[in-house]
């Protein structure tokens, strides 16, 4: 050992003396150790690290789809789950969970949340505990319970400081139009993944009108809830999966009439770690590629530069072989010389790691909520020691050490060596590894770049730079659905007389956000075929002045105005461009009807499936779809409702965020507790959802930037020159 310590001592000495070379090794070593040690922590966190949950390997997720309708996920209803409950036997118990957003008023500021709503036995499935408080319980079910809160550990934490008082207090969670109860917050969540969506709260039944209504409780078709499930003590998931397979099967052989053939609905399950994962496995794998071709580029590029400082002290390595140092004593000096070099170079890769995997975990938490929650831990420390180690291994013993025939025939009034032709040799492999790595990331790199340029070149149809979108949800507590609607309307007068404001409307849905969704219509002089789903378009409720501000041309007809919608007996539509074609063919669309036919109709209160006439057609707008494509669509006004959201769209010729603090005045001026949030233009909305093709062409770039150019620090490797001085011999125990 004290040998080894004095052969380091000895290495830091002649490092010193060549500066220049060990920062450049300790600086390529960095990229590559730093690269890896931060994606090596993201691989971790988000796909090997456990759950929190208790017995995490008999926690599975238990999902309904309908490849035959493109329902990838169609949710579960209230009597699916109670037939899963009666017959199901391998899962010791079912949880259910559903989705609904909530305007919170009562703790600070009121603020839209979204909330997961549980049945009583939920977190006891899912095996987590609270840090404060309790949580849900068997207590807290049924619609005429009490209504409680839980809130999650982040938003706890992010928007609530931690404040320990919130416990017993009672907030008011306002659904729109859909209803307002008050629930009183009895828990906090200790961290945990967020699955199957970041919720900032997570409540009981009887906190949600719409939940407690009869069609949720007793309507097949009211499919909105997710389901987790525990598996029995001695049960495989094979065997779970064939039991959910049988009583799914004889559910729709009872049922036919709520499952079309042409749906081919089905039931799967798989573990809940898995499907967590799911989303960011692959990227993260390639990432995790990537990052290797780094580290073997900077590897190969530090091999050269000691190969050809080898070459230039073969004569001091001959001279202490001839002196009688052994070949384990000349390679532990050369290991000395590794070591300090990878250690320095892991050090600041690990020091430049930290800060990369907290813009990886933003990254990576598109994929996959886990990554939500990712932290730096000692794995990123190890890691690095790890790579440092490999690194200087594999470097020690890159160099050839001279024979003992050449140390002896060694002509020292030379001052010099020939260059071997393995040493050639293995210069030009490094060389040409590095260089085919770089070339490697490179086409990746070009791949996603190609990609991303094309959509975001796409054209939407919209003036994205111009129309600036703020949530503003409906608040219906002390309101009629028509005083909800008044509000919208005197919000949009006081708006449009603000300077620099165009136009301004109200729309259900923000473009690209993952919101709204489609149902099922039909067609005067369409008949319904047995057995057969109609066509679905997407539903949309809008104000007059929509199109205009949002610079959408009416190519047909005219736009809604302050009257359509009140008139009940003659309901009024705009209709896009395909499905007018769709529906339509070399017929002129304006005065014929469309409805709604989707027995789903009755989930939404307010909607009518009254025959509504077409006094309008719109070009398509794709506000779901990044790269446009044909787009049926159905518009009604928001003056016949229902209005269970609420966006208003501001077209200015101004600059749209110095918007943003008079618009919340005038509508904090209307009501005091409305929140005003998610202020963006359209441009930075799409922007947005490509956030991940642009971390992907960024990071992918970036290696192969890195790479290319430490490939290009050595272009001599191929070409190595005939010989080289010696250099000083240096005193070491390594001499005999």
């Amino acid at each position: 050992m004290m040998a080894f310590l004095n052969d380091l001592g000895i290495a830091f000495r002649s490092l010193s003396r060549t500066k220049g070379l060990a920062f450049t090794v300790i600086l390529t070593l960095a990229l590559g150790i730093g690269a890896n040690a931060a994606i090596f922590t993201l691989v971790r966190g988000v796909l090997l690290k456990p759950l929190v949950n208790r017995d995490e390997n008999r926690l599975i997720y238990i999902r309904q789809s309908a490849p035959g309708a493109d329902q990838s996920d169609a949710s579960f209803s209230v009597p699916e789950i109670q037939d899963l409950r009666a017959s199901v036997k391998t899962l010791s118990a079912i949880g259910d969970f559903s989705i609904i957003g909530f305007t919170m008023v009562g703790l600070g500021e009121a603020r839209e949340v979204q909330a997961g709503v549980v049945s009583g036995n939920y977190f006891d499935v899912m095996g987590l505990h609270p840090v404060l408080g309790r949580l849900v319980g068997p207590q807290d079910d049924g619609p005429t319970a009490n209504g409680v809160v839980v809130l999650t550990y982040r938003f706890w934490t992010t928007a609530l400081g931690k404040d320990p008082s919130v416990i017993g207090k009672t907030v008011r969670l306002d659904s729109g139009l859909l209803g307002n109860r008050s629930a009183t917050v009895i828990g906090i969540l200790e961290p945990s993944v967020p699955y199957p969506q970041d919720t900032q709260i997570i409540a009981n039944v009887s906190t949600s009108p719409h939940h407690a209504s009869a069609t949720m409780v007793t309507d097949r078709l009211h499919r909105m809830t997710e389901l987790f499930g525990r598996l029995a003590p001695g049960v495989t998931l094979e065997q779970a999966r064939a039991e959910l397979r049988s009583v799914h099967g004889a559910m729709t052989r009872q049922y036919p009439e709520f499952y079309a053939p042409k749906a081919n609905y089905q039931i799967s399950a798989k573990l809940l770690r898995d499907q967590i994962t799911s989303g960011a496995r692959t990227v993260l794998l390639v990432l995790l590629a990537a990052s290797g071709l780094v580290f073997i580029v900077a590897c190969s590029n530090v091999a050269n530069l000691i190969l050809t400082r080898t070459v230039r002290r073969e004569g001091e390595l001959a001279i202490r072989a001839a002196l009688g140092a052994s070949n384990g004593a000349l390679r532990r000096m050369l290991l000395a010389e590794c070591i300090l070099l990878c250690g320095a170079g892991a050090t600041l890769g690990v020091m430049t790691a930290q800060p990369l995997v907290a813009v990886l975990a933003r990254y990576a938490s598109r994929f996959s909520v886990r990554a939500l929650d990712l932290t730096v831990d000692s794995s990123l420390l190890w890691m690095g020691a790890a790579l440092a180690i490999i690194a200087a291994v594999i470097l020690a013993f890159v160099p050839r050490l001279p024979s003992s025939r050449s140390s002896k025939g060694l002509n020292l009034s030379s001052g010099g060596v020939r260059i071997t032709g393995s040493t050639s040799r293995r210069q030009r492999v490094f060389a040409i590894t590095q260089i085919a790595a770089s070339f490697v990331l490179l086409a990746g790199a070009s791949m996603l770049i190609t990609t991303l340029i094309a959509l975001q070149s796409a054209q939407t149809g919209l003036d994205m730079r111009h129309v600036l979108s703020i949530n503003v949800p409906a608040m219906s507590y002390g309101k009629t659905p028509q005083q909800v609607t008044e509000f919208y309307k005197e919000s949009i007068r006081r708006i449009d007389a603000l300077p620099g404001v165009t136009s301004t409307a109200f729309g259900l849905f923000v473009p690209w956000r993952g919101e709204g969704f489609g149902l099922q219509f039909s067609a005067e002089g369409h008949t319904h075929v047995s057995g057969q789903e109609d066509p679905t378009a997407e539903f949309r409720v809008i104000s007059p002045g929509f199109f205009a501000a949002l610079g959408v041309p009416i190519v047909e007809g005219r736009d809604f105005n302050d009257l359509d919608g009140k008139a009940k007996d003659d309901p009024v539509a705009i209709v896009s461009q395909s499905l007018a074609r769709r529906m339509f063919p070399n017929q002129d669309p304006i005065n014929r009807h469309v409805y709604w036919s989707d027995p789903r109709v009755k989930f939404v209160g307010g909607l009518s499936a009254a025959p509504h006439r077409i006094i309008g057609v719109t070009a398509d707008i794709d506000d779901v779809h990044v790269v446009p494509e044909p787009t049926v669509t159905l518009y009604t006004p928001f003056e016949e409702g229902p209005i269970f959201g609420g966006h208003l769209f501001i077209h200015t010729s101004a600059n749209p965020y110095s918007l943003v603090t008079p618009v919340t005045r005038v509508i904090r001026g209307l009501s005091a507790d409305q929140p005003v949030e998610h202020a963006a233009t359209l441009e930075d909305v799409r922007a947005e959802v490509l956030t991940p093709d642009r971390l992907n062409s960024l990071v992918f770039g970036v290696f192969a930037a890195v790479a290319l150019q430490a490939s290009w620090r050595f272009p001599s490797a191929l070409v190595p020159a005939n010989s080289v001085s010696a250099w000083p011999l240096v005193h070491s125990p390594a001499i005999s």
